[in-house]
């Protein structure tokens, strides 16, 4: 009798489909809500990833361009008027809006203080639109793994029913609510991980961008 049931607990587990879409369909509407919250969030995610990523490269190739061709120039005044309006280089833009506050001012008294407060907030201004989405990875990379394990507990609770609805502990029963489960955990992990590396790099991207530019507007400053 114990050979028989166990011998039918094999073939059920063993002819069971532990694909990705039966895991998925299988489960219950918690657990599938959990799976596709997790799957939106990773392509969210993966998005801004791919986005800040060329974000940076841009900038930062553009940035160089522009300060090689202003330190050669001959007046920062000549420069400026060769500037396009549609230059969107974060440097070139704040160079720009400093300059026209330099050419606008009647009075020639504390005009480096007056710039330099032009060109803090133009720092800030610049930084606040590659930040953008920053909060959104770091949203994710907290929240993810949390969403994840909710679905597992749901999932592990739902197999523990089965469980006492059957009176029967075979692995058969128990194996496809436990796979459900651990399939909202990796889902979890597999949102959360990219966007925490990501958000610690381009967190660390933004540091660098920020001093750039600081290092620029002080050396601008300097020769007003």
């Amino acid at each position: 009798m114990e050979a028989d049931i166990t011998s039918q607990a094999v073939g059920l587990a063993s002819s069971a489909d532990f694909s990705l879409l039966n895991l998925f369909i299988r489960a219950d509407i918690i657990v599938k809500s959990v799976i596709v919250i997790l799957i939106a969030c990773s392509i969210f995610s993966w998005a801004i990833i791919i986005e800040k990523i060329k974000l940076f490269k841009k900038i930062n190739i553009s940035s160089e361009e522009f300060e090689e061709k202003f330190w050669r120039s001959k007046s920062a005044e000549t420069f400026y008027n060769s500037i396009p309006s549609s230059v969107d280089d974060p440097m070139a833009i704040l160079f720009r809006e400093s300059m026209q506050g330099v050419l606008k001012s009647k009075s020639r008294s504390n005009l480096t203080d007056r710039v330099s407060g032009t060109m803090e907030a133009g720092i800030e201004k610049q930084m606040s639109k590659i930040e953008k989405g920053f909060v959104y990875l770091a949203t994710i990379g907290s929240t993810a793994p949390f969403i994840g394990l909710f679905g597992t507990v749901w999932g592990i609770m739902n197999s523990f029913q089965s469980i006492a609805i059957s009176r029967n502990t075979s692995l058969a029963i128990v194996a496809p609510g436990i796979a459900e489960a651990l399939f909202a955990t990796a889902l979890g992990l597999l949102a959360a991980i990219p966007a925490v590396v990501a958000y610690n790099k381009f967190n660390n991207d933004s540091k660098k961008y920020s001093s750039k530019l600081e290092n620029f507007s002080k050396r601008f400053l300097s020769i007003i």
